[in-house]
Protein backbone atom coordinates (compact mmCIF):
# COMPACT_ATOMS: atom_id res chain seq x y z
CA UNK A 1 0.00 0.00 0.00
CA UNK A 2 1.47 3.37 -0.93
CA UNK A 3 2.70 6.22 1.43
CA UNK A 4 0.66 9.07 1.24
CA UNK A 5 3.18 12.44 1.37
CA UNK A 6 3.49 13.90 4.82
CA UNK A 7 1.09 17.14 6.04
CA UNK A 8 1.36 19.63 8.79
CA UNK A 9 -1.37 18.59 12.01
CA UNK A 10 -1.49 20.25 15.67
CA UNK A 11 -0.99 18.58 18.80
CA UNK A 12 -2.83 19.86 21.41
CA UNK A 13 -3.20 18.80 25.45
CA UNK A 14 -6.71 16.78 25.81
CA UNK A 15 -8.32 20.13 26.68
CA UNK A 16 -7.22 23.56 26.33
CA UNK A 17 -3.54 24.84 25.45
CA UNK A 18 -1.66 23.38 27.95
CA UNK A 19 -1.10 20.05 30.16
CA UNK A 20 -1.16 20.54 33.79
CA UNK A 21 2.11 18.88 35.83
CA UNK A 22 0.23 16.01 36.90
CA UNK A 23 -1.86 15.45 33.50
CA UNK A 24 -1.66 12.27 31.37
CA UNK A 25 -0.05 13.17 27.93
CA UNK A 26 2.31 15.95 29.59
CA UNK A 27 5.79 13.42 28.85
CA UNK A 28 4.66 13.06 25.51
CA UNK A 29 4.39 17.05 25.09
CA UNK A 30 7.23 17.46 26.84
CA UNK A 31 9.38 14.90 25.09
CA UNK A 32 8.39 16.86 21.68
CA UNK A 33 9.62 19.75 22.70
CA UNK A 34 12.83 18.54 23.81
CA UNK A 35 12.70 17.34 20.47
CA UNK A 36 12.44 20.33 18.47
CA UNK A 37 15.00 22.15 20.89
CA UNK A 38 17.74 19.86 19.78
CA UNK A 39 19.24 19.91 16.15
CA UNK A 40 20.46 16.77 15.95
CA UNK A 41 17.51 14.92 17.14
CA UNK A 42 15.01 17.12 15.19
CA UNK A 43 12.58 13.79 15.23
CA UNK A 44 10.33 11.89 18.29
CA UNK A 45 9.51 8.29 17.59
CA UNK A 46 5.93 6.93 17.50
CA UNK A 47 6.74 3.91 19.02
CA UNK A 48 9.25 4.12 21.83
CA UNK A 49 12.92 4.89 21.61
CA UNK A 50 13.67 5.93 18.19
CA UNK A 51 15.46 3.31 15.90
CA UNK A 52 16.29 4.28 12.50
CA UNK A 53 13.54 1.75 10.67
CA UNK A 54 10.87 3.62 12.84
CA UNK A 55 8.55 6.24 11.90
CA UNK A 56 8.62 9.57 13.68
CA UNK A 57 7.69 12.79 14.67
CA UNK A 58 9.19 15.44 12.86
CA UNK A 59 8.64 18.51 14.87
CA UNK A 60 8.25 21.93 13.21
CA UNK A 61 7.55 24.27 16.22
CA UNK A 62 6.55 24.65 19.73
CA UNK A 63 4.37 26.36 22.15
CA UNK A 64 5.56 26.19 25.60
CA UNK A 65 7.33 22.81 26.45
CA UNK A 66 3.87 21.53 27.71
CA UNK A 67 1.53 23.21 24.50
CA UNK A 68 0.25 22.58 21.47
CA UNK A 69 2.76 21.54 18.83
CA UNK A 70 3.41 21.56 15.01
CA UNK A 71 4.38 18.74 13.82
CA UNK A 72 4.83 17.01 10.30
CA UNK A 73 3.41 12.91 9.62
CA UNK A 74 1.95 11.52 6.94
CA UNK A 75 -2.20 10.76 7.47
CA UNK A 76 -1.07 7.22 8.25
CA UNK A 77 1.00 8.02 10.99
CA UNK A 78 -1.07 10.61 12.10
CA UNK A 79 -3.68 7.60 13.26
CA UNK A 80 -1.28 5.50 14.54
CA UNK A 81 -0.20 8.64 16.79
CA UNK A 82 -3.74 9.55 18.08
CA UNK A 83 -4.27 5.69 18.80
CA UNK A 84 -0.97 5.20 20.48
CA UNK A 85 -1.68 8.55 22.93
CA UNK A 86 -5.37 8.90 23.38
CA UNK A 87 -4.07 11.68 25.66
CA UNK A 88 -3.92 13.98 23.13
CA UNK A 89 -5.78 15.84 19.90
CA UNK A 90 -4.75 15.99 16.67
CA UNK A 91 -6.21 18.66 14.47
CA UNK A 92 -5.08 19.51 10.95
CA UNK A 93 -3.28 23.25 10.52
CA UNK A 94 -5.43 25.34 8.04
CA UNK A 95 -4.94 28.67 6.50
CA UNK A 96 -6.32 32.02 7.08
CA UNK A 97 -6.53 35.21 5.02
CA UNK A 98 -7.06 39.30 5.40
CA UNK A 99 -10.28 40.52 6.12
CA UNK A 100 -10.03 43.37 3.48
CA UNK A 101 -11.47 43.96 0.02
CA UNK A 102 -8.85 43.71 -2.98
CA UNK A 103 -10.55 45.50 -6.19
CA UNK A 104 -11.41 43.47 -9.03
CA UNK A 105 -8.39 42.74 -11.57
CA UNK A 106 -9.12 41.08 -15.20
CA UNK A 107 -9.63 37.54 -14.93
CA UNK A 108 -9.62 36.93 -19.28
CA UNK A 109 -7.69 39.19 -21.67
CA UNK A 110 -10.67 41.26 -24.14
CA UNK A 111 -10.62 39.62 -27.46
CA UNK A 112 -9.65 43.47 -28.95
CA UNK A 113 -6.80 43.01 -27.17
CA UNK A 114 -5.70 39.84 -27.85
CA UNK A 115 -6.28 41.39 -31.40
CA UNK A 116 -4.11 44.13 -30.56
CA UNK A 117 -1.27 41.88 -29.33
CA UNK A 118 -1.39 39.65 -31.97
CA UNK A 119 -1.23 42.78 -34.54
CA UNK A 120 1.90 44.42 -32.45
CA UNK A 121 3.63 40.96 -33.18
CA UNK A 122 2.92 41.12 -37.14
CA UNK A 123 0.36 38.69 -36.81
CA UNK A 124 -3.10 40.33 -38.16
CA UNK A 125 -3.43 42.36 -40.34
CA UNK A 126 -3.50 47.14 -40.05
CA UNK A 127 -6.94 46.84 -40.39
CA UNK A 128 -7.78 44.59 -37.27
CA UNK A 129 -5.04 46.73 -35.62
CA UNK A 130 -7.42 49.81 -35.45
CA UNK A 131 -10.20 48.29 -34.35
CA UNK A 132 -8.24 47.48 -31.12
CA UNK A 133 -6.80 50.62 -30.36
CA UNK A 134 -4.45 50.97 -28.66
CA UNK A 135 -6.37 53.77 -26.07
CA UNK A 136 -3.74 55.54 -24.17
CA UNK A 137 -4.79 55.97 -20.36
CA UNK A 138 -3.02 59.41 -18.25
CA UNK A 139 -3.44 59.53 -14.63
CA UNK A 140 -2.64 62.72 -12.64
CA UNK A 141 -2.81 63.94 -9.38
CA UNK A 142 -2.29 66.81 -7.64
CA UNK A 143 -1.81 68.37 -11.24
CA UNK A 144 1.21 65.70 -11.95
CA UNK A 145 1.91 62.35 -13.37
CA UNK A 146 1.35 59.49 -10.80
CA UNK A 147 3.14 56.02 -11.78
CA UNK A 148 2.32 52.73 -10.24
CA UNK A 149 -1.06 53.06 -10.90
CA UNK A 150 -2.83 50.05 -11.83
CA UNK A 151 -5.36 50.88 -14.56
CA UNK A 152 -7.81 48.47 -15.30
CA UNK A 153 -10.83 48.63 -18.07
CA UNK A 154 -13.35 46.40 -17.63
CA UNK A 155 -15.24 45.16 -21.75
CA UNK A 156 -17.25 42.57 -19.91
CA UNK A 157 -17.38 43.43 -15.59
CA UNK A 158 -19.09 40.29 -14.58
CA UNK A 159 -16.71 38.14 -16.97
CA UNK A 160 -13.86 40.29 -15.91
CA UNK A 161 -12.42 40.48 -19.34
CA UNK A 162 -10.97 43.10 -20.44
CA UNK A 163 -7.39 45.12 -20.45
CA UNK A 164 -5.37 46.30 -17.52
CA UNK A 165 -1.72 48.14 -17.31
CA UNK A 166 0.86 49.90 -14.98
CA UNK A 167 1.68 53.70 -15.79
CA UNK A 168 4.77 54.64 -16.41
CA UNK A 169 7.18 57.49 -15.33
CA UNK A 170 5.16 59.48 -17.64
CA UNK A 171 1.93 58.24 -15.65
CA UNK A 172 0.48 56.90 -19.00
CA UNK A 173 -0.25 53.21 -20.05
CA UNK A 174 -1.61 52.17 -23.37
CA UNK A 175 -4.38 49.47 -23.56
CA UNK A 176 -5.70 47.42 -26.75
CA UNK A 177 -9.49 47.95 -26.09
CA UNK A 178 -12.44 48.27 -28.61
CA UNK A 179 -12.15 51.51 -30.81
CA UNK A 180 -11.92 54.67 -28.55
CA UNK A 181 -15.39 55.43 -29.03
CA UNK A 182 -16.76 52.22 -27.66
CA UNK A 183 -17.51 52.47 -23.91
CA UNK A 184 -16.29 50.43 -21.28
CA UNK A 185 -18.33 48.38 -18.87
CA UNK A 186 -15.82 49.49 -15.85
CA UNK A 187 -12.67 52.02 -15.50
CA UNK A 188 -10.33 51.78 -12.79
CA UNK A 189 -6.66 53.57 -11.64
CA UNK A 190 -5.52 52.37 -8.34
CA UNK A 191 -3.17 54.39 -7.26
CA UNK A 192 -0.34 52.50 -4.62
CA UNK A 193 -0.76 55.57 -1.99
CA UNK A 194 -1.39 59.07 -1.91
CA UNK A 195 -5.06 59.26 -3.88
CA UNK A 196 -7.94 58.03 -3.64
CA UNK A 197 -9.22 55.04 -6.06
CA UNK A 198 -10.76 56.25 -9.15
CA UNK A 199 -13.66 54.26 -10.47
CA UNK A 200 -16.69 55.28 -13.38
CA UNK A 201 -19.09 53.24 -15.20
CA UNK A 202 -19.61 53.04 -18.75
CA UNK A 203 -16.60 55.31 -19.37
CA UNK A 204 -16.48 56.34 -22.93
CA UNK A 205 -12.59 56.89 -24.30
CA UNK A 206 -11.14 58.79 -26.18
CA UNK A 207 -7.49 58.01 -28.19
CA UNK A 208 -6.29 59.95 -25.17
CA UNK A 209 -8.05 59.70 -21.81
CA UNK A 210 -7.11 61.42 -18.90
CA UNK A 211 -7.98 60.16 -15.27
CA UNK A 212 -7.29 62.57 -12.50
CA UNK A 213 -6.93 61.19 -8.87
CA UNK A 214 -8.53 62.88 -5.91
CA UNK A 215 -5.47 63.61 -3.41
CA UNK A 216 -6.43 61.96 0.65
CA UNK A 217 -6.87 65.08 2.17
CA UNK A 218 -6.12 64.57 6.26
CA UNK A 219 -8.47 67.05 7.26
CA UNK A 220 -11.36 65.95 5.44
CA UNK A 221 -13.25 63.07 7.28
CA UNK A 222 -13.16 59.43 5.99
CA UNK A 223 -16.11 57.46 7.65
CA UNK A 224 -13.77 56.83 10.99
CA UNK A 225 -13.09 60.41 11.39
CA UNK A 226 -17.00 60.86 11.22
CA UNK A 227 -17.65 58.55 13.91
CA UNK A 228 -14.45 59.15 15.99
CA UNK A 229 -13.03 62.33 15.21
CA UNK A 230 -9.20 62.92 16.51
CA UNK A 231 -8.85 62.19 20.14
CA UNK A 232 -5.90 63.99 21.86
CA UNK A 233 -2.26 61.40 21.58
CA UNK A 234 -3.68 60.66 25.28
CA UNK A 235 -6.63 58.73 24.56
CA UNK A 236 -6.14 54.87 24.73
CA UNK A 237 -3.61 55.25 27.39
CA UNK A 238 -3.38 52.87 29.52
CA UNK A 239 -4.30 50.60 27.22
CA UNK A 240 -2.20 47.36 25.49
CA UNK A 241 -3.31 46.30 22.09
CA UNK A 242 -2.15 43.50 20.14
CA UNK A 243 -2.47 43.33 16.54
CA UNK A 244 -2.17 39.64 14.60
CA UNK A 245 -1.44 40.39 11.04
CA UNK A 246 0.56 41.04 8.27
CA UNK A 247 2.95 42.88 10.15
CA UNK A 248 3.22 45.96 11.45
CA UNK A 249 6.12 48.62 9.51
CA UNK A 250 7.92 51.70 10.83
CA UNK A 251 6.05 54.61 10.53
CA UNK A 252 6.18 58.80 11.52
CA UNK A 253 2.94 58.17 12.65
CA UNK A 254 3.13 54.97 14.39
CA UNK A 255 4.43 54.29 18.11
CA UNK A 256 5.33 50.69 18.17
CA UNK A 257 5.63 48.87 21.69
CA UNK A 258 6.95 45.94 19.87
CA UNK A 259 5.93 42.36 18.79
CA UNK A 260 6.93 38.89 17.76
CA UNK A 261 6.53 37.05 14.20
CA UNK A 262 4.62 33.88 15.03
CA UNK A 263 5.42 32.62 11.89
CA UNK A 264 7.40 28.98 11.89
CA UNK A 265 10.75 29.15 10.06
CA UNK A 266 11.11 33.21 10.67
CA UNK A 267 12.68 35.49 12.54
CA UNK A 268 10.57 36.08 16.12
CA UNK A 269 12.54 39.34 15.79
CA UNK A 270 10.84 40.25 12.15
CA UNK A 271 7.09 41.59 13.20
CA UNK A 272 7.48 44.28 10.45
CA UNK A 273 5.26 44.49 7.35
CA UNK A 274 5.53 41.23 5.10
CA UNK A 275 6.25 43.00 1.90
CA UNK A 276 2.64 42.31 0.58
CA UNK A 277 -0.44 44.76 0.61
CA UNK A 278 0.37 46.63 3.58
CA UNK A 279 -2.59 45.43 5.46
CA UNK A 280 -1.32 45.18 9.08
CA UNK A 281 0.23 48.77 9.22
CA UNK A 282 -3.28 50.10 8.00
CA UNK A 283 -5.05 48.50 10.46
CA UNK A 284 -2.23 49.57 13.47
CA UNK A 285 -2.88 53.24 11.95
CA UNK A 286 -6.95 52.99 11.99
CA UNK A 287 -6.47 51.63 15.94
CA UNK A 288 -3.40 54.04 16.86
CA UNK A 289 -2.21 56.33 14.52
CA UNK A 290 -0.73 59.57 15.53
CA UNK A 291 -0.42 61.99 13.23
CA UNK A 292 -1.79 64.98 12.27
CA UNK A 293 -3.78 67.25 9.82
CA UNK A 294 -3.13 68.59 7.09
CA UNK A 295 0.44 66.24 6.65
CA UNK A 296 -0.65 63.18 9.23
CA UNK A 297 -3.53 60.61 10.17
CA UNK A 298 -4.79 60.78 13.42
CA UNK A 299 -6.13 56.68 14.80
CA UNK A 300 -8.92 56.09 16.94
CA UNK A 301 -7.07 55.48 20.26
CA UNK A 302 -3.50 56.90 19.50
CA UNK A 303 -2.74 56.78 23.41
CA UNK A 304 -2.30 52.37 23.34
CA UNK A 305 0.58 50.65 23.87
CA UNK A 306 0.23 48.95 20.28
CA UNK A 307 1.85 45.85 19.86
CA UNK A 308 3.00 43.74 16.67
CA UNK A 309 2.16 39.71 15.78
CA UNK A 310 2.95 38.91 12.23
CA UNK A 311 1.29 35.66 11.67
CA UNK A 312 1.28 35.78 7.37
CA UNK A 313 5.12 34.41 6.15
CA UNK A 314 7.49 37.28 3.90
CA UNK A 315 5.60 37.36 0.76
CA UNK A 316 2.75 35.53 1.44
CA UNK A 317 -1.26 35.87 1.61
CA UNK A 318 -2.19 33.05 4.19
CA UNK A 319 -1.64 32.55 7.44
CA UNK A 320 -1.51 29.68 9.47
CA UNK A 321 -4.02 28.55 12.53
CA UNK A 322 -0.35 27.40 14.19
CA UNK A 323 0.94 30.57 14.15
CA UNK A 324 -2.27 32.79 15.14
CA UNK A 325 -2.53 30.58 18.31
CA UNK A 326 1.01 30.99 18.68
CA UNK A 327 0.51 35.10 18.35
CA UNK A 328 -2.51 35.05 20.84
CA UNK A 329 -0.57 32.72 23.25
CA UNK A 330 2.31 35.61 23.47
CA UNK A 331 -0.05 38.78 23.28
CA UNK A 332 -1.85 37.63 26.63
CA UNK A 333 1.66 36.83 28.13
CA UNK A 334 2.96 40.19 26.70
CA UNK A 335 -0.43 41.64 29.18
CA UNK A 336 -2.51 42.27 26.39
CA UNK A 337 -5.68 43.87 26.93
CA UNK A 338 -7.04 43.71 23.52
CA UNK A 339 -6.67 41.74 20.33
CA UNK A 340 -7.72 42.73 16.85
CA UNK A 341 -7.36 40.01 14.03
CA UNK A 342 -8.54 41.41 10.68
CA UNK A 343 -8.12 37.72 9.36
CA UNK A 344 -10.82 34.93 8.95
CA UNK A 345 -12.00 31.92 6.72
CA UNK A 346 -12.46 28.65 6.40
CA UNK A 347 -14.68 26.24 8.92
CA UNK A 348 -14.48 25.57 12.62
CA UNK A 349 -10.94 25.65 14.04
CA UNK A 350 -10.52 23.58 17.85
CA UNK A 351 -6.65 24.91 18.15
CA UNK A 352 -7.71 29.10 17.21
CA UNK A 353 -11.11 27.94 19.64
CA UNK A 354 -8.91 27.22 22.10
CA UNK A 355 -6.61 29.93 22.18
CA UNK A 356 -9.34 32.69 22.26
CA UNK A 357 -10.66 30.85 25.41
CA UNK A 358 -7.52 30.55 26.69
CA UNK A 359 -7.02 34.58 26.45
CA UNK A 360 -10.57 35.14 27.86
CA UNK A 361 -9.84 32.96 31.24
CA UNK A 362 -6.71 35.22 31.00
CA UNK A 363 -8.34 38.25 31.34
CA UNK A 364 -8.08 39.26 27.35
CA UNK A 365 -10.76 40.12 24.55
CA UNK A 366 -10.12 38.92 21.33
CA UNK A 367 -12.26 40.97 18.52
CA UNK A 368 -12.67 39.55 14.70
CA UNK A 369 -13.50 40.50 11.42
CA UNK A 370 -16.72 39.19 10.26
CA UNK A 371 -15.42 38.54 6.53
CA UNK A 372 -15.93 40.12 3.14
CA UNK A 373 -17.87 37.41 1.30
CA UNK A 374 -20.82 39.60 0.19
CA UNK A 375 -23.37 38.97 2.90
CA UNK A 376 -22.76 35.40 3.72
CA UNK A 377 -22.59 33.89 7.25
CA UNK A 378 -19.66 34.96 10.15
CA UNK A 379 -16.42 33.53 9.36
CA UNK A 380 -14.47 31.94 11.76
CA UNK A 381 -12.79 33.06 13.84
CA UNK A 382 -15.40 36.34 14.47
CA UNK A 383 -18.10 33.34 14.67
CA UNK A 384 -16.61 31.75 17.80
CA UNK A 385 -18.76 32.75 21.01
CA UNK A 386 -15.79 33.87 22.67
CA UNK A 387 -14.75 36.45 20.20
CA UNK A 388 -16.39 39.65 18.90
CA UNK A 389 -17.85 39.92 15.75
CA UNK A 390 -17.26 42.85 13.62
CA UNK A 391 -19.38 43.92 10.48
CA UNK A 392 -18.27 47.16 8.13
CA UNK A 393 -20.30 49.81 7.68
CA UNK A 394 -19.69 53.11 5.92
CA UNK A 395 -21.53 56.01 5.50
CA UNK A 396 -22.49 58.88 2.27
CA UNK A 397 -20.38 62.00 1.43
CA UNK A 398 -17.36 60.64 3.66
CA UNK A 399 -15.50 59.70 0.02
CA UNK A 400 -15.25 61.70 -3.31
CA UNK A 401 -17.10 60.78 -6.25
CA UNK A 402 -15.97 58.81 -8.94
CA UNK A 403 -13.93 56.64 -6.46
CA UNK A 404 -14.37 52.68 -6.14
CA UNK A 405 -15.54 52.99 -2.77
CA UNK A 406 -18.93 53.91 -4.48
CA UNK A 407 -19.43 50.65 -5.22
CA UNK A 408 -19.78 49.27 -1.90
CA UNK A 409 -22.83 51.33 -0.44
CA UNK A 410 -25.98 49.44 -0.16
CA UNK A 411 -28.88 48.87 2.00
CA UNK A 412 -30.13 48.60 4.17
CA UNK A 413 -29.77 52.11 5.55
CA UNK A 414 -29.57 53.31 9.27
CA UNK A 415 -31.93 55.47 11.60
CA UNK A 416 -29.68 58.07 9.46
CA UNK A 417 -30.20 57.59 5.87
CA UNK A 418 -26.59 58.17 5.09
CA UNK A 419 -25.62 54.88 6.93
CA UNK A 420 -25.33 51.95 5.24
CA UNK A 421 -23.79 48.37 5.96
CA UNK A 422 -21.33 47.13 3.29
CA UNK A 423 -21.97 45.47 0.26
CA UNK A 424 -19.20 43.10 1.16
CA UNK A 425 -20.01 42.65 5.00
CA UNK A 426 -20.33 39.18 6.17
CA UNK A 427 -23.79 39.53 8.53
CA UNK A 428 -25.82 37.08 11.01
CA UNK A 429 -26.85 36.53 14.23
CA UNK A 430 -22.82 35.71 15.55
CA UNK A 431 -22.00 39.81 14.76
CA UNK A 432 -21.79 41.16 18.04
CA UNK A 433 -21.10 45.19 16.32
CA UNK A 434 -20.53 47.04 13.47
CA UNK A 435 -17.58 49.73 13.38
CA UNK A 436 -16.82 51.91 10.19
CA UNK A 437 -15.27 50.40 7.63
CA UNK A 438 -15.44 51.70 4.14
CA UNK A 439 -13.51 54.18 2.18
CA UNK A 440 -10.48 54.51 5.51
CA UNK A 441 -7.35 56.66 4.81
CA UNK A 442 -4.83 55.06 7.43
CA UNK A 443 -1.05 54.17 7.38
CA UNK A 444 0.24 51.65 5.12
CA UNK A 445 4.74 51.44 4.69
CA UNK A 446 4.88 53.89 1.89
CA UNK A 447 2.71 56.45 3.03
CA UNK A 448 -1.18 56.33 3.43
CA UNK A 449 -3.78 54.49 1.60
CA UNK A 450 -7.46 53.90 1.37
CA UNK A 451 -9.01 50.46 2.15
CA UNK A 452 -12.09 48.79 2.66
CA UNK A 453 -13.56 45.77 4.49
CA UNK A 454 -14.57 43.97 7.65
CA UNK A 455 -10.64 43.82 8.11
CA UNK A 456 -10.88 48.10 8.97
CA UNK A 457 -14.27 48.16 10.43
CA UNK A 458 -12.73 45.69 13.19
CA UNK A 459 -9.80 47.87 14.10
CA UNK A 460 -12.05 50.51 14.56
CA UNK A 461 -13.89 49.02 16.95
CA UNK A 462 -10.84 48.18 18.79
CA UNK A 463 -9.72 51.67 18.85
CA UNK A 464 -13.13 52.51 20.35
CA UNK A 465 -13.31 49.84 23.27
CA UNK A 466 -9.62 51.25 24.09
CA UNK A 467 -10.51 54.55 24.68
CA UNK A 468 -13.80 53.49 26.46
CA UNK A 469 -11.60 51.00 28.07
CA UNK A 470 -8.76 53.47 29.18
CA UNK A 471 -11.64 55.68 31.34
CA UNK A 472 -12.05 52.65 33.74
CA UNK A 473 -8.51 51.88 35.62
CA UNK A 474 -10.44 49.97 37.98
CA UNK A 475 -10.99 46.96 35.13
CA UNK A 476 -7.44 47.08 34.02
CA UNK A 477 -6.15 46.77 37.63
CA UNK A 478 -8.42 43.37 37.96
CA UNK A 479 -6.53 39.84 38.53
CA UNK A 480 -6.09 38.96 34.79
CA UNK A 481 -8.73 35.90 34.81
CA UNK A 482 -11.88 35.12 33.77
CA UNK A 483 -13.75 37.95 35.57
CA UNK A 484 -11.64 40.50 34.43
CA UNK A 485 -12.34 40.01 30.56
CA UNK A 486 -15.86 39.86 31.92
CA UNK A 487 -15.98 43.10 32.80
CA UNK A 488 -14.77 44.47 29.69
CA UNK A 489 -17.45 42.76 27.85
CA UNK A 490 -20.11 44.10 30.69
CA UNK A 491 -18.28 47.57 29.77
CA UNK A 492 -18.59 46.57 25.75
CA UNK A 493 -22.48 46.36 26.41
CA UNK A 494 -22.68 49.72 28.16
CA UNK A 495 -21.00 51.59 25.52
CA UNK A 496 -22.56 50.54 22.49
CA UNK A 497 -25.57 51.53 20.17
CA UNK A 498 -27.41 50.64 17.62
CA UNK A 499 -27.75 52.35 14.45
CA UNK A 500 -31.02 51.21 13.10
CA UNK A 501 -29.63 48.41 10.67
CA UNK A 502 -31.33 45.40 12.88
CA UNK A 503 -29.07 42.52 14.92
CA UNK A 504 -28.36 40.76 12.06
CA UNK A 505 -26.40 43.33 10.05
CA UNK A 506 -24.68 45.57 13.17
CA UNK A 507 -25.18 43.17 16.27
CA UNK A 508 -25.59 45.83 19.07
CA UNK A 509 -24.48 48.51 17.27
CA UNK A 510 -21.46 50.54 17.41
CA UNK A 511 -19.52 51.86 19.90
CA UNK A 512 -19.76 55.25 20.90
CA UNK A 513 -17.37 58.21 20.38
Amino acid sequence: MPTSNPVRYIILPARGMQTQANHEGRDFLVSLSQSVGSLATPEFSIDGPKQKSEKTVKVLDSIHENGAKLVELTPEEMLRLRTAEPSIRIVAEVEYHLAYVPYPTVAKVSRAAKVGLSAAAGGVGAAAAATAGPVTIQVTGNGAPVRGVNVIAFTNFSAREGAQGLTNASGTVSLSLPGPSNPVERLFALPKNGFWPFMKKNATLSTTTTIALAPIDFSAEDCVRHFYGRPELEAGDGVKVGVIDSGIAEHPDLRLDGGMNAVTGESEGDFGDNGMEGHGTHVGGIIAARGSAPTGMRGVAPGVTLRSYRVFGQGQKGASNFAIIKAIDKAVEDGCDLINMSLGGGGEDPATDDAISAARAAGVVVLAANGNDNRSPVSFPAKFDLCLAVSAMGRKGTFPANTATQDRVASPFGTDPDNFIASFSNIGDDTDLTGPGVGVVSTVPTGYTIMDGTSMACPAAVGALARQLAKHPEILSMARDQARSNAIIGLFGSVVSPLGFGPVFEGNGLIKN
